[in-house]
């Protein structure tokens, strides 16, 4: 049963995440954290990272790893394929109604429409990682003692050396993690 719950929570969360990995990190939230509870937040916050440094879209990432903590490989597997099979269909289903219609204004203006709703999707993925990683409470509560300021530093170097210095972002990603541990490091002589 468990391997079926799995796969129907994957196919919604394929079939409605539109916009990308980032855009379905509050469905997968909302499944995976908040209904059934298969991990809690700070795993999720976990697989976000998990997900962004191993190759390939974040929702089939998190689909796989859900999918293993779960039900090991063939939880993997399932929860891989729910959440591919609706984008395969619905990509075959509008390349070829796009090809077909593509000159309608009223297809213009649905895609139009669609950005701002995409864009909303993105930024509330956006807080959903922010907030648990840089304040310790894992909610916005302003008090001084509740903000962790190495993450905010982190944020702020990755920031600078992504737009500034145009850094690869796999190269960021290595340089803070070298930072936290040598961080660690020093916390262990002190």
């Amino acid at each position: 049963m468990i391997l079926f719950d799995l796969f129907l929570v994957f196919l919604q969360i394929g079939a409605f995440s539109f916009g990308g990995g980032y855009a379905a990190l509050p469905l997968i939230q909302a499944q995976v954290v908040d209904k059934f509870a298969w991990i809690t937040l700070q795993e999720f916050t976990d697989l976000i990272t998990i997900s962004q440094m191993t190759p390939g879209p974040i929702a089939i990432n998190a689909a796989t790893f859900v999918g293993n903590q779960v039900a090991g490989i063939p939880g993997s597997i399932v929860a891989t394929l729910g959440n591919v099979l609706p984008s395969c269909i619905i990509v075959t289903i509008l390349a070829w109604l796009y090809n077909k219609y593509k000159n309608l204004s009223i297809l213009q203006g649905v895609l139009e429409v669609l950005r701002p709703a995409v864009v909303a999707m993105i930024a509330t993925a956006g807080i959903i990682i922010l907030v648990p990683t840089i304040f310790t409470s894992g909610t916005i509560l302003f008090a001084l003692n509740n903000i962790e300021v190495r993450s905010i530093a982190y944020f702020v170097l990755a920031m600078i050396l992504l737009r500034k210095f145009k850094k690869d972002p796999v190269l960021v990603m290595i340089c803070c993690g070298v930072l936290e541990v040598l961080y660690q490091i020093v916390l262990q002589f002190i």
